[in-house]
């Protein structure tokens, strides 16, 4: 009954009329497309950057896969398995796309994660836990030639590339690749400078600035980021994606790969410094040839949406995005003191563009001491987590670093206390059905999935702020049944009254998930997850 009375005391009568367009809302929701969904998909990235150079990656993933496919993990985004001009480094460093550990080139047969044998056990036995691939796909560049040539160029200015700072000379630049350990195998393609548009070092006068390579309709694609002019240019050799000879082997190594290591899909790294042109051909050519459902997941590092929105609608929506604003609005919220919550989606794209967001609170690149580092405080990493796991829009995805900890000095130990498994496990359970939103607190926000045919759904309430309360409809079909809140911060349980609705509370700066009690198996929610991971 006090539940009851919390809900409809005469001081928020006011309130009643938007109660009741919610119960009215949460109607026949049983003939709705939701209803009868698939369960909840969810991906992983599998590395962070300070992984150890063991060349034991591969075979740790795979020792870990069973606990990511039992907390309801279906793709995993695994590092760039391709040759890098460091044996030891994390492979955007590309030197060969058909090298993935096999052959003696740069020091090292294996990369940094293991050798190709490894990767395929790996993938093999993801398949068979049905949990797909995403390969971090490097196209935009090539480092670590293995001889310099001589070209005629010209020096731009790093922040305006389309302003000329010298006269045309000629420079040695490092294009020259002939792919020495592999031979002609998988591809016969070997790449020099009319292959490249730009470089930042001449051998000749050991000067490094940002060279555009000259030479009949070269330039700078015209089909990237207007940043710094034009953001063609990223690091080391960058490829002429419209040269005939690089299409050709670029789409040539999509398809093979796509095939030989039956990947799902694939991250475009740097996907804002290469043509978009280049990018929807080589999605179509996949799927055209190798796999009709392939998927990609572009880069597009920007922090107004509206940049996002343009490279996905000149992609013809044919891919995803990160959601880098939505990071930027945890990033900020999280450090501001009593920021309101009810502002934490506007101008991001899993507002705009349900559909195409990938949600994210960190990576590789956000990581501490990383050129993006996007800190976002470990007291609301939490809820960041929530907010992307629990609703209904977006394809969430979790990282390694906050799952497992950093492999820095001193160790960093898993984010979010740990709880990360769990909050993983409540979206495979009950994070169903259709979405009622309580944004109506600057400091306290909640919603209800309301669950389908299969899942009971969840509560979920978020507090930057002091304790609070808040009444939110559950359903008629939940009267007298008692909700628990499965993170553990809270021990009472509430007691959903005869309209439907239940009187959550939430302790000051915490997030709270509150699921019905009879469908809480903690054998099913509590997992021991793997601690010393590089003792695998």
């Amino acid at each position: 009954m006090s539940s009851f009375l919390s809900c409809f005391s005469p001081r928020r009568r006011h309130e009643q009329r938007a109660l009741k367009q919610k119960e009215d809302a949460a109607r026949f929701l049983d003939r709705l497309p939701s209803w009868n969904t698939l369960d909840n998909s969810l991906i992983f990235q599998a590395f962070e950057w300070h992984v150890p150079s063991d060349k034991r990656h591969w075979y740790r993933l795979k020792c870990l896969l069973p606990e990511w496919q039992a907390m309801g993990i279906d793709h995993i985004w695994i590092p760039p398995g391709c040759k890098g001009m460091d044996p030891n480094g994390n492979g955007y460093d590309i030197y060969d796309l058909f090298d993935l550990g096999e052959f003696d080139q740069k020091g090292a047969i294996s990369t940094k994660w293991g050798g190709f044998i490894e990767l395929q056990e790996m993938i093999r036995d993801a398949k068979s836990l049905g949990v797909n691939i995403i390969w971090d796909a490097v196209l935009n560049h090539k480092a670590g030639a293995d001889y310099s040539e001589s070209f005629q160029a010209i020096a731009v200015d790093p922040k305006e590339r389309n302003k000329d700072i010298s006269s045309p000379q000629e420079i040695h630049g490092w294009t020259g690749f002939d792919f020495s350990g592999r031979g002609d195998k998988y591809s016969n393609m070997k790449y020099h400078w009319q292959h490249f548009t730009g470089v930042d070092w001449d051998q000749k006068l050991e000067t490094n600035d940002i060279y555009k390579i000259l030479g009949p309709e070269k330039d700078w694609a015209s089909d990237v980021s207007t940043e710094n002019g034009n953001y063609d240019y990223l690091m080391f050799a960058d490829l002429e994606h419209s040269n005939p000879e690089v299409c050709a082997d670029l789409l040539h190594w999509g398809s093979w790969i796509t095939n030989l290591l039956s990947i799902s899909g694939m991250r475009l790294d740097a996907a804002k410094h290469f043509s978009t042109r280049f990018q929807k051909k080589f999605i179509q050519h996949v799927r055209d040839n190798s796999n009709p459902k392939f998927f990609v997941i572009g880069e597009y590092w920007a922090p107004n949406v509206s940049d996002i929105q343009d490279y996905l609608e000149n992609l013809d929506y044919q891919a995803m995005a990160y959601d880098v604003p939505l990071l930027k609005k945890f990033s900020t919220i999280s450090e501001t003191p009593y920021a309101d919550l009810r502002t934490i989606f506007n101008d991001t794209l899993v507002q705009s563009k349900p559909g195409h967001a990938v949600t994210f609170v960190a990576n590789h690149d956000t990581q501490p001491g990383q050129m993006l580092e996007t800190p976002v405080a470990s007291s609301f990493k939490l809820a960041a987590y929530a907010l992307i796991l629990l609703r209904k829009d977006g394809f969430p995805c979790i990282f390694y670093g906050d799952m497992y900890g950093l492999n820095v000095e001193g160790s960093r130990a898993p984010a979010c206390d740990g709880k990360l498994p769990l909050l993983a496990q409540a979206r495979k359970q009950y994070a169903y059905g259709e979405q009622e939103n309580y944004f109506d607190e600057p400091n306290c926000v909640g919603f209800v999935r309301y669950g389908n045919a299969n899942h009971s759904g969840l509560a979920c309430l978020i507090s930057n702020g002091g304790r609070s309360r808040k009444c939110m409809f559950i359903g008629r079909q939940y009267t007298n049944t008692q909700w628990i809140d499965i993170l553990g911060y809270h021990d009472k349980r509430v007691v959903i009254d005869k309209r439907g609705y239940g009187n959550f509370p939430i302790n000051a700066s915490c997030v709270g998930v509150w699921v019905e009690a009879t469908a809480v198996r903690r054998d099913h929610l509590e997992m021991n997850l793997t601690s010393n991971i590089y003792e695998l």
